[in-house]
Order: C-alpha cells, then structure tokens, then sequence
C-alpha cells in the first residue's frame, strides 16, 4: 500500500505523570504509546555497568547499572569488538586524549562467537553497556555491549568500518550512492548502517545526522572518565521523541500536542530532523479533552479489552500469559447463506488478519504470538490468509516472523518485544473475587477469620473484640443454637461481638477494640 496516499496524525497527550502517543491512519488508531515521564531505565540507554556475577552455566552476566534489578549481558550480546571496548573505556578512565582519537585508535580482534564470557569478563571489571530491553515483569534489563547510536538517518557503530544499507532500499543505484556517500564522509573506525528513510536525501543531511552522533558518542567517552560505576553516561532520547525521530516522514499531515512546554520541544526537535514539516506541529487549545475531541478515546476503550470485535459479528479473543499471547478468531454470526463454510471461513479470516496486525501494533505485543484462524481445507486459501497476514504486518516497524499455517490452522508470530506491552483498563475487577469469577470457600475465609482472631485474643491479649462483616457473613457466624460465635466465645473463653456492616463487601472484616478503634493486622 502506497503510505503517502494514508492521513496520518499524531495525538500527543501530557499529565503530570506520563505521555500519551497516538497514531492515526485515516482517522483509525493504529499505534499507542505511553512513556512515564520518570521511567529511569529507556532503550537505548548507555551505562558505565559492573559485573556482579558471572553464569558459566548460561555464558552470561549479571551487571549492576544501578537499577532496582541486576541486568543480564549475554555472551552472544558482548559484540565482535568488545576487546576494542574495553582497552577504549579503560584509556578513557584515565583520561588518555591521544589514545582516544578513533582515526588512529588500534582494533582488537573480534571474538569468536562460540567463546566464553569468562574469558572477557571478570566480577568487578567496569564495561559500557546499553539498553536492548527495558524490564518486563520479573525480568530485569537486558543488554549489549555492542554500542550503537540510531540518528535520523543513519546509526554510528563504533569500532567496525562496515557500511550497511537497509534492506527497504531496493534500488540498486540508490544503493551504491548512499554507500559513496557515507564511505566519503565517516571517520575511521566508525561503521554505519544506513536507514530506510535515508532514501533520497543529500550529503548535507546526512553528515548533519553523523555528526550528531559522534558528539554523542565523545559525550559518552568523556562521561567515563568523569563518572563511578554503575552509572548513566548517555540516555536515549525520550519515548515522544523516538516515536517522532522514527515514524516522521512526508506523509504526516499533523501533529496535535496539548501541553505547551512539550510542543515548544518538539517543535524543536522537528526543525533538526524534518525543518519543512514544522508547520504541521499545532497546540491544542480545546476545552474537550484531546482524546475526545479527536475521537482517540472511544477507540481505545473499544479495542484493548480481551474481546475485539471487528464487524458483522466477528471478533477476536485476546489472551495473555508469561511466555506468549494467544488470539483466537470467531465468525460470530457471520454466514454468507450463498457462500460455503470455506469460502465464509476464508472471508472471516482475511478480515481477522487485518486486525490482527493493527492489534499487535497497537499493544505493542512481543515475544510468541499464536493465532488460532478457522480452520480452512483449502491449500490455497490457507496460502492466500499467510500473504494478507504477510502484508498487513509490512507496515509494523518492529522486527517480526511469520510462519505458515499448520494443518491445525494455527500461525505462528515472533515479534521484537523491548518494552512492556502497552495495557489500558478498559473493565474493572470486581473487588470481592479479583476479577476471577469466583471468591473463597466460606470455609476458609472463617478459619482465616478465626486465625486473626486468636491472635488478637492470645497474643496480643485484646479484651472485647468486635468483629464487622458483610451482612450475608453475620448470619453465617451466628445463625443456629451453637453457632461458630458461641463456639469462638467458649473456645477462647473471651466476649466476641459481631455487627453486620451493610456497605462492606462481601469478604471484607475488620476488628474493633474495646474503643471502637480499628485493630490493624
């Protein structure tokens, strides 16, 4: 699909807390992103670590950058030219300023890719290392020492000499030229990969973007000589501006900001990389929030809950577990009487792809995806749903894969996950089960109950307790002759009051003193 002929629009909301990305196509939301503005760990991220532990068993490492968790370094991850690293930021520490000219700076041989990270790395030793993925869930960040920094148009690796051109530049010629180009212009002992946007731009532009990042990569060196381990030497540039540096192109027709202070930054940041689009960049000024007013917030609460329903009642069940995500597609009552059950199949399908692949943008979901179709007999068909999936996933700029169906009719997809997955709470969970449908045996929530009873009365010799519960909860405690309260009372050999409280939820007690003061547990 040709992307200029697309509207394009970028929402950006700002609180106090965070910032709200949205993208736009034709009015559809198809990205969302939310950066926290005191999120201290970001992709791209450089950090002067130390190794805390060494796993002969994994060939990895622990490294303290200062986070709450240790972060984890592969082997695979150290980099080919992670000796030049080391003998590099060691010349840095001691301020050695003819030794750090990269021109005449001496490589190391590249490690092989089979060695071990014992052999590099020592408990202790300091190392440079950056960002590849922020923490998810239980995991704490991961990282590589092979620094990079991505620009506008291109990305600097130090200590490498090779110029790489994307593979989204088909033309031959182009090709070649950009690669003259940047052989002409870059230092020794940087290497360059040059990016899709890059496409058709001149010398000027692109010596612009290399000299910006080797200012930030003499930042960084000058960094480890004036800094302790662990410690950030360089941060990546902010959520807001990343998504902007990355999906700004000719084919924007907006940019709607509603705080005044990020609109003045980006507006900034846009007369660097793209100084012709600036006009598109407008302060919202509306009384209507400018979600509502751009009709972004019906949208979101329409598409991220765990049903997504499509249209003509087909609709996608969206689960999510540790190790993968699971989507499962539903024709609803969606029957063509005139067509067959796999010519329908096929129909629902196609749709399903499409969502699909906006869903997995718009989540922002990495790892394992597995995507249960309906089933189709059909080779063809089959084949036809595996080219729309193909194509509909050419617009995501995470890197993915995507498998063919198996004879089960299930695809598999693997998506670059380096962030958390974008979650917004469109139901809430019932506060009494936690959302799961189902509460406590009576039995057990009474021995728990009586648990914290006990050691009121034995332990922390509390005279005349009062017990508040539920209203249903009382009956249960006192109904009958000897009831469960009689029963604590010669039990404990104490006077135990119950009052039923009729705002209180269901499993919800507390404990009252003599006082009337509640008893914290």
């Amino acid at each position: 699909m040709d992307t200029t002929q697309i509207n394009r629009e970028l929402i950006i909301s700002s609180d106090v807390s965070e910032v709200n990305i949205v993208l736009l196509e034709d009015k559809q939301l198809v990205e969302f992103h939310k950066e926290q503005k005191n999120n201290s760990i970001s992709v791209g991220d450089v950090y002067l670590g130390r190794v805390k532990k060494i796993l002969p068993g994994l060939n990895s490492a622990f490294i303290d950058i200062g986070s709450r968790k240790d972060a984890f370094l592969h082997y695979l991850d150290l980099g080919p030219q992670v000796r030049s690293l080391k003998k590099y930021s060691k010349f840095a520490e001691e301020g050695s300023s003819a030794q750090l000219k990269m021109d005449s700076f001496e490589l190391e041989k590249d490690i092989e890719k089979s060695g071990k990270i014992s052999d590099f790395l020592s408990v202790g030793d300091k190392i440079p290392v950056q960002i590849v993925k922020e923490p998810i869930n239980t995991k704490g960040p991961r990282l590589s020492s092979d620094i990079s920094f991505a620009g506008r148009y291109i990305v600097l690796v130090p200590f490498s000499n090779r110029v790489s051109v994307s593979q989204k530049i088909r033309s031959n010629e182009e090709r070649k030229r950009l690669k003259v180009l940047i052989q002409s212009i870059k230092p020794n002992n940087f290497g360059v990969i040059i990016r899709t946007v890059a496409e058709g731009k001149k010398v000027a532009e692109l010596d612009a973007d290399l000299k910006t990042l080797l200012k930030k990569w003499e930042a960084m060196t000058h960094a480890i000589g004036t800094s302790k381990s662990p410690t950030k030497l360089i941060s990546e540039l902010d959520r807001t501006s990343v998504v902007l540096r990355d999906m700004l192109n000719e084919s924007f027709n907006g940019i709607y900001i509603d705080d005044k202070n990020l609109y003045e930054d980006i507006r900034s940041f846009i007369s660097t990389i793209a100084p012709q689009k600036i006009d598109i960049v407008q302060l919202y000024k509306g009384k209507e929030n400018i979600f509502e007013e751009f009709g972004v917030k019906k949208q979101i609460a329409g598409l991220f809950g765990r049903i997504v329903t499509i249209r003509n009642g087909v609709y996608l069940i969206v689960e999510h577990t540790e190790a993968m995500h699971v989507i499962d597609v539903n024709s609803g009552h969606r029957v063509n009487k005139e067509n067959s059950q796999e010519e329908n199949a096929l129909t629902v399908n196609l749709e399903a792809a499409t969502e699909i692949a906006r869903q997995l943008r718009l989540r922002d979901m990495g790892g394992i995806i597995i995507v249960d179709f309906i089933d189709m007999h059909e080779s063809a068909h089959r084949k036809e749903l595996y080219n729309k999936l193909k194509e509909e996933m050419s617009k995501d700029r995470a890197r993915h894969t995507i498998l063919p169906a198996s004879k089960f009719g299930l695809i598999q997809i693997t998506r670059q996950r380096v962030r958390p997955e974008t979650e917004v709470t469109v139901q809430e969970k019932c506060p009494t089960c936690g959302g799961s449908g189902k509460i406590r045996s009576s039995y057990l929530f009474v021995d728990e109950i009586e648990n914290n009873l006990k050691y009121l009365l034995l332990d922390q010799n509390e005279d005349n307790v009062t017990l508040q519960v539920h209203p249903f909860i009382y009956a249960y405690l006192t109904k009958g002759f000897i009831s469960i309260r009689r029963k604590w009372k010669w039990r404990y050999k104490r006077n135990i009051d119950i009052k039923e409280v009729r705002s209180f939820q269901i499993m919800q007690y507390n404990f009252l003193n003599k006082n009337g003061d509640e008893i914290l547990l």
